[in-house]
């Protein structure tokens, strides 16, 4: 499309002027079809400034999420981004889209989701201009059993990537949310498909959701006491765009080896579980008051229960008792 190869040209020149028979003689176009996709570019919310005699210039401000936005700031090959403005669950989505056989590093990231989707059935408030959701579709040589492993590279990708972009610390609740000073801040979904035969996944779908900032008239009151966001009014220029390429791009590297010793240290260093009393939440199953204890190397929760007996937690969720 015209529009994307003006965007394009303006992206691999920042902060210069590129006039508009440039553009139009490099791109064998008009410059009234230059014009025109400058009109375009800066109604889907782009920083365009453009000058008699000089031409037009993308200014790197706002926070704009397009392919050619995220597409920047990704280094790896092998991903495959589609961006939306608005998707019911981009989970869901990409299933549909593994199923019918989308290759490895396909990637959907959205703005908003109106039927976005959290674990054990529960909704996930995606609201629009505030957030980040993005899924990946692997296709790796694992056990189902061990999917564990790839939530947990989920984690430390999005942290490694929030603590690059914001200087702030975070934490990790076992084995899926991402915390600053106490208040979530990112929640990872997981799915897959098993071959049975093998016992192996056929594919894996990744899911992430970032509160980039808070919601306009702020958080449901439901949330407000356990959901934070990563930035105030104060977001670096292109905060979302980076945010995608930086989370994809690590979690690409880090699901090919999960079980890289680095990894597994870089999670346990940030896990805030371990040595607090909590209480395990599994599907079909009463709430259960333990002790956590330790992480083991498959990212295994090792908890004691009230009798004594100590056992592994490998899926399921825990809650922090006060």
């Amino acid at each position: 499309m015209t529009k994307d190869a003006v965007l394009r040209m303006l992206w691999q020149n920042p902060d210069r002027f590129l006039s508009g028979e440039i553009l139009a003689k490099e791109l064998n176009i008009s410059r009234t079809a230059v014009w025109k996709a400058v009109k375009q570019l800066r109604a889907e919310g782009y920083d365009i400034e453009s000058v008699t005699h000089r031409g037009h210039r993308l200014l790197d401000k706002g926070d704009v999420l397009t392919e050619q936005s995220v597409c920047r700031f990704l280094h790896s090959q092998n991903i495959l981004p589609r961006v939306y403005s608005r998707i019911g669950s981009t989970n869901t989505a990409l299933k549909t889209m593994a199923a019918e056989g989308a290759p490895e590093g396909t990637a959907l990231i959205a703005g908003e989701q109106t039927d976005g989707r959290g674990r054990m059935g529960r909704s996930f408030y995606s609201p629009p201009d505030s957030g980040l959701y993005l899924s990946l579709l692997l296709r790796p040589q694992l056990p189902a059993a061990e999917a564990v492993k790839l939530t947990a590279c989920a984690a430390v990708a999005v942290c490694e990537t929030i603590e690059e972009l914001s200087g702030l610390e975070t934490q990790i609740k076992w084995v899926n949310d991402v915390l600053i000073a106490g208040k979530k801040v990112c929640g990872i979904l997981t799915e897959g498909s098993l071959d049975c035969e093998s016992g192996q996944l056929s594919y894996a779908v990744v899911g992430v959701g970032v509160n980039t900032a808070v919601p306009k008239g702020d958080f449901p009151p439901a949330l407000r006491q356990i959901a934070g966001a990563v930035f105030g009014e104060d977001r670096p220029p292109m905060l979302r765009s980076r945010l995608a390429a930086g989370i994809l791009d690590r979690l690409m590297a880090y699901c090919v080896k999960p079980d890289d010793p680095a990894v597994f240290e870089a999670y346990r260093r940030r896990s805030l579980v371990p040595g607090r009393e909590i209480t395990v939440l599994s599907p079909g199953r009463e709430p259960e008051a333990a002790t956590a204890l330790a992480l083991d190397t498959d990212f295994g929760l090792l908890v004691r229960l009230p009798d004594g007996s100590v056992k592994k937690l490998s899926s399921g969720e825990v809650s922090i008792r006060v």
